[in-house]
């Protein structure tokens, strides 16, 4: 097999994808609906409803300090994942894996108490 032919599914693969991005923006134009009303066409939401209060709303830090927490605990989670599922083949294998997962959920639990004891977690003070 030549090299060129080695390439076709992966030209078939970008044709593909190049056409269906090129059919969604042809029907989103073609069968999109238009606001006849320039207030509600500036909507964010073009529900026909105009917009309430302030348009960008100001969130407390602690949201975001929150959602930080969150994302980085949800993620070591994630890391315990894999490990739960190989912890027999690896055992069968006579590898010492639990004292490295245990220092890793001490260093995961010690964050936590720090964490609730600087007050992270509250939110009225």
């Amino acid at each position: 097999m030549s090299s060129i032919e080695s390439y076709i599914p992966v030209f078939i693969q970008f044709s593909l994808a190049l056409g269906i991005a090129v059919a969604i923006l042809v029907a989103s134009i073609v069968f999109g609906q238009r606001a006849r009303n320039s207030s509600i066409k500036n909507s964010p939401y073009e529900c026909g409803m105009l917009s309430e209060g302030r348009v960008h709303p100001r969130f407390s830090v602690k949201f975001y300090v929150t959602a930080m927490l969150f994302i980085i605990f949800d993620i070591e989670v994630v890391f315990l994942l894999p490990w739960a599922l190989v912890h027999r083949e690896l055992l069968a294998a006579n590898i010492p894996i639990v004292l490295p997962i245990l220092f890793f959920l001490l260093v995961l639990t010690v964050g936590l108490i720090y964490e609730l004891r600087k007050g992270a977690l509250e939110w009225q003070k």
